[in-house]
Order: C-alpha cells, then sequence, then structure tokens
C-alpha cells in the first residue's frame, strides 16, 4: 500500500515484500515496545495534531517567506514517517490481541488522515510558489519539490473542487477497504485436519511438529510453512486437493466484494484523473511507463516459456501416472493446480538427486544467520552488533545496531522476527520502521526496519531447520533491510527502498544469487548436528538445481502478472473468473472451480496494484547486475559489494532506478542475463 501526505510517502509492500511505517529510534539501542491500547489511541491523536500544525504552517506562508517550505516540508515528512508506525506496525506482529486492534484503528485514522493532508490545495499551491520563484539548494531537494508537485497532480490538487473532492472521497475508501483486507487476511484462521494416513508421504519428523486433536488427527494450517511441505510431500491427491482449494478459497467471503470495490473505485479515480485506466494512472509514473509496455512484456514473457513449459508439465504427468498406479488412484491425465508444487519437488528430486528433507539438515536457522549477518558484512563493509538486553514485542526477537566498518557511522538497527504465531502477519517482509534521512541540525538520523518472516519453526527434538527456499527468501528479505539501513537520503520521502516499484525487488532479488553460490553456500550451512559441510556431490547437485522447473516457477509469477493487468485495465472485474482465465492462458488449466485466490492475494491490497509484473521486470535488472559486477568479481568480492551499496542502495530513491543502473553497470541494462539465467539461451 503506497499512502501519501502530499509527499509523505508510506510504501508497503506485502509477502515477499516492503512495509514502510516508523518507530523513533535515535540511538544505537532499542526504544520501549510495550504500548497500551490508550497509549496508541493518544499518541496516534497527538501525531495527527502536530503534522496538521506543520501543514497549516506550510499554508501560511507569505511570497517573503517562501523559503523556509522547504525545510518545513522535509521535517514535517521526517516527524510523520518516523512517529506513525510506532502506532501502526503492532497490528502486524503483537501477540496481544487487543493491542492488535488498537493499532489496526490507529491506522484507520492516519489513513484516512492522510488523504485529508493529501488533499490540501492551500499546501499544493504554496509549494508550486516555492518551485516558481526559488531554486532548491540541491539536486536532492529539487527532486523533493519536482515529486509533491506531481503527487499533489496525481492527488488531483490541480483541478477544479468537484473532481479534487471525488478524488478525496475516493482515496479514503481506498484506504479503509485495503486495511480491512489485509486484518481479514491476518486474522484468518482456518485449517484442516487429516490422519495419518491421508499425509502419507509428509516426513514423520515434520508431523511431529504438528497440533493434534482428539481423534489424532494432524492440524494444518493456512501458513506456509505448514502448508507447502504438505503440498509437495503428499502423495495423496485427494489432500493435496482439500488443502490447495481451502487455501484458494481463504477470505473468500469477505475480500472477493473488497477487491472488486477497489478496482471499480481505482478506475473511477483514475477517470477523473484524466487517465484511460487505473493502470495507465499507476504505469505513468514507474519504470515501464505504459501498459502497453508491460503487456508486451507480459506476453513476450509467457509465449518464451510455453515451450519449456509443456515439457515440464509432460514430466510431471508421467510422475503423477506412475503414483496414481502405485496409490491405486485414477489418473486423470491433467497436471492440477494442486499438483504442481508436489511434483515439482519429485523432480527436483529425481532429475537432480537434491533431496529438501536431508539438505535442510544443513540449514539451521542459527547456522544459516549466522553466515548470512558475515556474507552482507563482509561484502558491504558493514558490522553488526546485537543488542542483547532489550524489550520487545515478543521473546523469540532479536535486534542488530548497524555501522559503517571505514568509519564506525551509525547507519541504523534491525530487527528479526522469523517464526510464525498466531496473529502474526503471514508472509515474509520488511517493515521500514524509521526513515534514515537529514535532520534539521545538519546531523543524521539512524534507519530501522524490521524483518517479519515465517520460518519453519524448531520441534521439541530439532532446532529451526531451513529448506533452501526459506533460506532464499531469508537473503532476498535481508536484502531489503540492508536497502533500509545503507541509503544516505537527504530527505525522508526518498529514504530506503522509495524507489520506483517496478525496480523494488531488484536489489533484492540479485542477493538471491548467493543461495545459489558453492562459496557463499558454504559460509551459511553445516548439520545440525555436528557442523558437518554438505557433501560435495549434494552440494553440486543443489547448484545445478537452480534450473529445476524454471518454466513452472516463472509462469506461475506471470499467472499473478497477468491478473493484474487485466483486473486493472477494466472499469469492474469478476476478480475469481479473472484469475482463472490467467491460469488457464499462462498455466493450461483453470484455477480450482469455486476459489478466488486472488480474495487473499495481498498485493492487490498492499500497494502492488498494476504493478505485479515488476516482479519479472526488476529480476531482468537484477540478474544483470550480479552475472556483470558480481559473477565477474566474485561473490564474496568486497570491493563489488561497495560499488554495489553505493551506486544502487545509498541513493535510496534519490536518483531514477535507470540511471543507478547506469552508473553500476557502466552501460544500459539489457535481459542477456535474464534469459541465461532461465536456461532459455
Amino acid at each position: 500500500m503506497i499512502r501519501s501526505v502530499i509527499g509523505i510517502i508510506e510504501r508497503r509492500v506485502h509477502s515477499f515484500q516492503i512495509r514502510t511505517v516508523a518507530i523513533n529510534v535515535m540511538e544505537p539501542q532499542m526504544k520501549q515496545w510495550n504500548l497500551s491500547c490508550e497509549d496508541i489511541k493518544n499518541g496516534t491523536d497527538n501525531l495527527m495534531s502536530n503534522i496538521k500544525a506543520r501543514y497549516d504552517k506550510i499554508a501560511a506562508l507569505q511570497p517573503n517567506e517562501l523559503e523556509k517550505c522547504l525545510d518545513f516540508l522535509k521535517e514535517t515528512h521526517r516527524e510523520f514517517d518516523t512517529m506513525s508506525g510506532f502506532y501502526e506496525f503492532p497490528s502486524q506482529v503483537s501477540p496481544d490481541d487487543k493491542i492488535r486492534d488498537a493499532s489496526v484503528e490507529a491506522e484507520k485514522s492516519l489513513s484516512k488522515f492522510t488523504v485529508e493532508m493529501n488533499s490540501r490545495k492551500d499546501v499544493f499551491d504554496v509549494v508550486c510558489s516555492y518551485n516558481d520563484t526559488i531554486t532548491p539548494p540541491t539536486a536532492e531537494s529539487k527532486r523533493l519539490i519536482a515529486r509533491v508537485i506531481r503527487d499533489g497532480k496525481r492527488a488531483g490538487l490541480h483541478l477544479d473542487k468537484e473532481k479534487r473532492d471525488g478524488v478525496k472521497d475516493i482515496n479514503t475508501r481506498i484506504s479503509e477497504l485495503q486495511i480491512q483486507f489485509q486484518k481479514n487476511m491476518n486474522d484468518d484462521k482456518t485449517c484442516l485436519f487429516f490422519s495419518h494416513d491421508e499425509l502419507n508421504g509428509v516426513p514423520q519428523e515434520f508431523l511431529k511438529g504438528l497440533d493434534q486433536n482428539e481423534e489424532g488427527k494432524y492440524k494444518v494450517t493456512m501458513q506456509y510453512p505448514l502448508l507447502y511441505p504438505v503440498l509437495k510431500q503428499c502423495s495423496i491427491e485427494a489432500t493435496r486437493r482439500k488443502l490447495l482449494i481451502t487455501r484458494y478459497s481463504m477470505c473468500k467471503d469477505s475480500n472477493t466484494e473488497i477487491l472488486e470495490e477497489l478496482v471499480k473505485l481505482r478506475h473511477k479515480k483514475a477517470a477523473l484523473l484524466g487517465y484511460d485506466t487505473h493502470a495507465d494512472f499507476v504505469l505513468d509514473a514507474r519504470m515501464a511507463k505504459t501498459k502497453s509496455n508491460v503487456k508486451a512484456f507480459l506476453e513476450d514473457m509467457v509465449a518464451k516459456m510455453k515451450s519449456p513449459l509443456k515439457k515440464e508439465f509432460e514430466g510431471f504427468l508421467k510422475l503423477k501416472e506412475e503414483e496414481c498406479e502405485k496409490n491405486k488412484e485414477e489418473y486423470s491425465g491433467v497436471v492440477e493446480p494442486w499438483d504442481i508444487y508436489h511434483f515439482m519437488q519429485i523432480t527436483e528430486k529425481q532429475q537432480y538427486s537434491v533431496d529438501n528433507e536431508l539438505l535442510k539438515e544443513y540449514f539451521p536457522m542459527k547456522r544459516v544467520t549466522e553466515g548470512l549477518l558475515r556474507i552482507y558484512q563482509d561484502i558491504f563493509n558493514l558490522r553488526f552488533v546485537e543488542i542483547a538486553d532489550h524489550e520487545c514485542w515478543h521473546e523469540d526477537v532479536k535486534l542488530y545496531s548497524v555501522f559503517d566498518k571505514q568509519n564506525e557511522q551509525f547507519l541504523g538497527q534491525f530487527y528479526m522476527d522469523l517464526h510464525p504465531r498466531e496473529g502474526k502477519y503471514g508472509h515474509a517482509a520488511v517493515f521500514g520502521l524509521q526513515p534514515g534521512c537529514e535532520l534539521a541540525d545538519g546531523s543524521r538520523q539512524p534507519a530501522v526496519c524490521a524483518l517479519v518472516c515465517n520460518f519453519t519453526a524448531p520441534t521439541a527434538d530439532k532446532p529451526s531447520l531451513l529448506y533452501h527456499s526459506e533460506v532464499e527468501t531469508y537473503f532476498h528479505e535481508f536484502g531489503h533491510a540492508m536497502h533500509q539501513i545503507c541509503a544516505q537520503t537527504e530527505c525522508a520521502y526518498f529514504s530506503g527502498t522509495r524507489v520506483e516499484r517496478d525496480f523494488v525487488e531488484a536489489p533484492s532479488q540479485m542477493l538471491e544469487n548467493w543461495c545459489w553460490e558453492e562459496e557463499s553456500l558454504r559460509l551459511m550451512s553445516g548439520h545440525y548436528k555436528d557442523e558437518s559441510p554438505i557433501p560435495d556431490d549434494l552440494m553440486t547437485n543443489l547448484v545445478a538445481s537452480k534450473l529445476a522447473n524454471v518454466a513452472t516457477t516463472t509462469s506461475r509469477q506471470l499467472v499473478f502478472g497477468v491478473f493484474d493487468q487485466d483486473i486493472h485495465t477494466k472499469d469492474s472485474a469478476d476478480t475469481a473468473q479473472s484469475f482463472s482465465n490467467a491460469h488457464l492462458k499462462v498455466m493450461g488449466s483453470p484455477a480450482p472451480s469455486g476459489t478466488n485466490f486472488a480474495a487473499q492475494f495481498g498485493h492487490m491490497a498492499g500497494g502492488y496494484d498494476s504493478q505485479y509484473y515488476g516482479y519479472m521486470w526488476s529480476e531482468v535488472y537484477s540478474e544483470d547486475m550480479f552475472q556483470t559486477v558480481f559473477k565477474h568479481a566474485g561473490v564474496l568480492s568486497s570491493e563489488a559489494g561497495m560499488k554495489y551499496r553505493t551506486s544502487i542502495l545509498q541513493p535510496g530513491g534519490s536518483t531514477d532506478a535507470i540511471d543507478m543502473l547506469k552508473n553500476m553497470l557502466g552501460r544500459e541494462p539489457n535481459s542477456d542475463a535474464f534469459f541465461k539465467a532461465k536456461g532459455l539461451v
């Protein structure tokens, strides 16, 4: 979700994504998180009062006082971004449902407030007057003024009052709906119970970690660490079918209506602002620029994946036929949606000799975390210090301070909240909690963020053991954290990950490559019993398996991108039918009848509307950066790492993404490395 208050932009990217809110941490130590419901309510009210007073001050500037406008804007942005999430973030992580509810109410109040501030034409007019009469002192300040004016126009502040009020009313309703959509997902407690026989193929060690009911049946929730191991390993098709259909039906009754209202509202707003569709409105401010460019990109990718996808599905069908014969089940001759993860897993094991259950024994959480922290410190020339004595929202959360190793400058802090629990945000995300930026006195405010994930939890007799895919997610999300910490912008507006949305994933996608290189894998792995290394043959097979099922995994992402563009290039949508059509177009089969995956597709209410293509779009750039800089210099090269840190991470959003890329690559980016990584050249 993106919220703006005449230049106050709050980015929240859900599910493998970034989310930006804020707390006030000014020194290399933690702050208190023991807020009461009353603290949240009063703090929210005080913040809104303070920010309104700041905007009133800007609106009251006379022509001979306009030089004050820039500093007033910067400080207003900083204060809001530094405090708002202190009251909003608990809704995602607090174990106390009353605190979560109070935090949701704070988010609703702040969301409505931001729309009100975003609709202030008096402030917009003053900023325009400043732009017409005064030259900002720095390039970043000039960019800030230009962006604030652009945001004002995208909020309709240059239009007549009737249209301005229409945009304001729509923005208010959109914010309310998006908050409710996410709350419905966080509150969902859907689960299923299965007998031991119904979970045939699922390892006994995994089953030990599941709760059981009075009948001895195993409880499987819709949380990733429980759902996907069963979908991948259970040999009983009926069980997989029931699980996937249940997952695809989550929040269907509550969120389908919300999403379809959002589609209508977004289109109506775009029309008021002079755009043909919501996609046209959104993409006008992105790297892709137009919906025709995005359509061409997606269609080209779908076409390139057709042949390799067909080949992979033919392999899945052979495996399915064999399994059906073994289990004495009827063979349908079709790769169903609930079959995909299962036969991907078997293919990986048979063709590449990668046993993920065996492999995860070499990825205990403690060892992976130690290796991850070492790698990031070494390549980016940083020093992490764990803050051992701190209070937080949960006892499992860890806190680290980050310093520049060269000059010992304190850059910021990050929290790590890694395992699932009831009521917690259900995916993997980095929440930016405080922007790193300049203060009014010229000193710097450090950045703060929280890594919130749902990795496999420890059991009674084993530590947390990560699947390789979880290790990859860990590296990806931690890359977002480093983007938040390492950015060194003047303005809160441009801090951290506040780049174009169709580039925001590229920095972290590039860092996923460290999970596929032997040199870095050795540093983050070791058997949980004796720390012995991954055997050479298994390591060789793991690295080679990067190309396993690549057409299937790529096509899955394309389904989401095609669906997103379809619903946001119309004035209304039947989201269940649209998703099923996209699944049919890309994967060759419709989504399961009676389901609606879109109702729990958090991206569509979390800031990725008409922008999901960005995951694939940015991957083109991520592979170009990796192959051009790190593959040549070495994945542990601090020289390459510092070049990346200064060229890509340090500018935050103060420079256009395309210029950052050209600065790092020394040329225009291209897609050669991307297609090589997909095995298509």
